[in-house]
Formats: structure tokens, sequence, C-alpha cells
């Protein structure tokens, strides 16, 4: 079995992926920014998955922390990323692009060649899409890295703790009756579960025959964001009228609360990244790792429960 450093282990996707390749045999060391996040690494594991965790303190906006870090390691998951920002695009080009740039550089001057990253599905370099700009470019900067490579491209992850679906249930649960979708709720997604995600994961660390390769991963159908919302609502036990608003409207409502730095459940940049449909093939996940993943429908009852409450789900 391999030893793993996983970049973000103290993230959503991060807290899933941990009890996988633990559970696989592997031996994991988590980069964290700070004791606390060692803390909630540990404390989401059982104690016997936990022995087999190192803690390492590093940051990818650090590169002089990085080399120590990767001491001793066989591969890199490397999950760390935002996906938005206050600054108009320029922390999430630091921290999604010149994070992944750090640890590529970090690899090559410690000779750790294996590196699966962890990117995203329908982004494109386009210059008024900050989110989809980072990641097609830090995409882009490991596929012409020297390593050996492979990219994992997930539509949207559900599963207990993620983000989308929980923002969606906050505003069912907030609603007077009605839930808002941004234009007129058509755009088309293709929901992902963390723990499928996971085993991807896990496999490509395990196989050879990824390397070289780029995955575009999605459920075994696709939802529009209205079909999503209702999925939500029926989740939730919830009965909730959904209304379509011009994304005129919307975006000027998530720019003011940007300007005067309030929480508000979409950003402008998500809103202009509507506009591309985020889907691949139905078959992705099973021609390339031999497994069907997992239907939507009728596992959102975690959502019932707040986020905070959620807690990752245990690998099978």
């Amino acid at each position: 079995m391999s030893t793993v450093l996983v970049t973000g282990a103290s993230g959503f996707v991060g807290s899933h992926l941990l009890p996988e390749l633990l559970g696989a045999g592997h031996r994991v060391v988590a980069l964290v920014r700070s004791p606390g996040a060692g803390e909630k690494v540990t404390r989401r594991l059982p104690a016997a998955l936990a022995a087999n965790v190192e803690l390492r303190t590093g940051d990818v906006d650090r590169p002089a922390t990085l080399p120590a870090a990767l001491a001793g390691v066989d591969a890199v998951v490397h999950l760390v990323a935002i996906p938005r920002d206050r600054k108009g695009g320029k922390q999430l080009l630091a921290v999604n692009l010149d994070g992944t740039r750090n640890v590529i550089a970090a690899m090559q001057a410690t000779g750790i060649r294996r590196l699966v990253h962890l990117g995203a599905m329908g982004v494109e370099d386009r210059e008024e899409l900050h989110y989809a700009k980072s990641k097609a470019r830090a995409e882009r900067a490991v596929r012409e890295s020297a390593l050996d490579w492979t990219i994992l491209k997930p539509s949207l992850l559900f599963g207990p703790g993620d983000g989308f679906f929980n923002i969606v249930a906050d505003l069912v649960r907030l609603s007077p009756g009605i839930v808002p979708v941004p234009g007129d709720g058509k755009s088309r997604f293709q929901p992902l579960h963390v723990a499928d995600l996971a085993l991807c994961l896990r496999l490509s660390v395990e196989r050879p025959t990824t390397v070289g390769n780029a995955y575009e991963l999605g459920g075994p159908r696709t939802w529009t964001y209205r079909e999503i919302t209702a999925e939500v609502c029926r989740a939730m036990g919830r009965r909730r009228v959904i209304v379509p608003v011009p994304l005129p409207l919307i975006k000027l409502i998530a720019g003011a609360a940007e300007a005067v730095h309030l929480p508000f459940p979409v950003a402008t940049d998500q809103l202009r990244q509507l506009a591309l449909d985020n889907v691949g093939p139905l078959d992705g996940v099973h021609a390339a790792y031999g497994f069907i993943p997992r239907r939507m429908e009728g596992e959102l009852q975690y959502l019932r429960r707040r986020k905070a409450q959620q807690g990752p789900m245990p690998a099978a």
C-alpha cells in the first residue's frame, strides 16, 4: 500500500476520501494549515483509522512549507480549491492556480511523481469566469507538468457536508412558501455522490493505467437547476413553489451583497457560470472505473439536518 499526502484533508471531499484510502490499507499524510484543522481531521475518523493518519502542517499558498510535508510520500491527491472570493477573482487564482503550481513545483523538487488532481467539470478559461478560469488554468498546469498525473473533473457533488445542496436546503428552510431559482432554472448538472468520487480518487492512486488521463465524472442522469431544487424539497419533506427569478435581478442583489460583504447564497461569478452546462458522458464513471455511481433520488435525506450536524458518510 502507498503513503498518500492529501491536500485539503479537512475539507468536504477530504472528509470522505480519507476513510476511503485508510479503509483500503493506505497510510495517509494529511496536509493541514493549523492544529485546529488537524483536530477536525482526526475527530471525524474512527480511532482505528486515525492511527494511520499523520498530520503535517503546511499551506499550498506558502511554497516553503511544502517540501518537508512531502517527505516520504508516494503520491499526492490535491484537493485544495475555493469556489468563490470577494476580490474579483484574485484569491481564486492565488489558491486554485498558484497553489496548484506550488504543489507541482514541490513535487518536482522532491522527486515525487504521482499526482491525482481534483479539477472540475465544465470549466473554461474565459476572463469573465473567475472560478472556471482558475480551475481551467490549474488543470493546464498539471497537464504541462512532467509528473505522472491524473485529473478528475466531477460535476456537482452531493453527500453529507456538501456545499451546493446545503445552500439550496437553507433557502428552502428560510423561504415563505417559495424557493427562487436563477433564470429559467434550466441549467443542467450531473450530480455525483462524494463517496463515488472518493472511490474514483482512490482507484486513480492505485491504477497506473489512469496516468496521463483526465476524466469527466458525473452521475447516471442529468438534472436541471429546477429539478434539483424540487428534489431537495422532497427530501426535506417541504412543500414549496419554485419561482424562476430573472438573472439580471439576482445578479443585482448578489453584486450589492458582495459590495458590502454580506453573505449571499450565490456569487455573481457563479451566476455567470450558469451559462455553461455542467454535464459530461453519462457512463463516464463506469467507463473509467468500472462501477455505476449511485443515483441522487432518495439520497438527499441528510439535508433534513443542518450542515454542521450531518458529518461525513463512513466508507463502505
